[in-house]
């Protein structure tokens, strides 16, 4: 199971707002329910599965610009692929607040 960070990034549009792609990315995210985990956020989209089905979901969104007449897409991929153990996303979160809780009841005993 990996993480994948990715940002698609349609260059060369008519106006500086580019949320009708992160739309319709969403909604080809949507067809590969199932198969991959997904969470649109504020700057990016977060998907988690099986590396090879990352891929071919990375190389489907990355076309999504250009189905609209655009010749350049840049996107930026981060890839968290954990072999030692089963990674998700809701199980980072997880591992964080737990060290939060930790914290925090140590400085109310200090």
């Amino acid at each position: 199971m990996a993480i994948v960070d990715i940002t698609v990034i349609p260059i060369g549009t008519e106006t500086p707002s580019v949320s009708k792609y992160v739309a319709e990315i969403q909604q080809v995210l949507k067809t590969y329910e199932g198969k991959v985990t997904y969470k649109l956020t504020p700057m990016s989209t977060l998907i988690e599965g099986e590396l090879s089905d990352l891929w071919e979901v990375i190389q489907v969104i990355h076309e999504v610009p250009f189905k609209h007449g655009l010749e350049r897409v840049a996107t930026n991929i981060r890839i968290d692929d954990r072999r030692d153990k089963k990674a998700t996303m809701s199980g980072k979160l997880e591992a964080v607040e737990a060290h939060l809780k930790e914290a925090n009841s140590t400085s109310n005993t200090e």
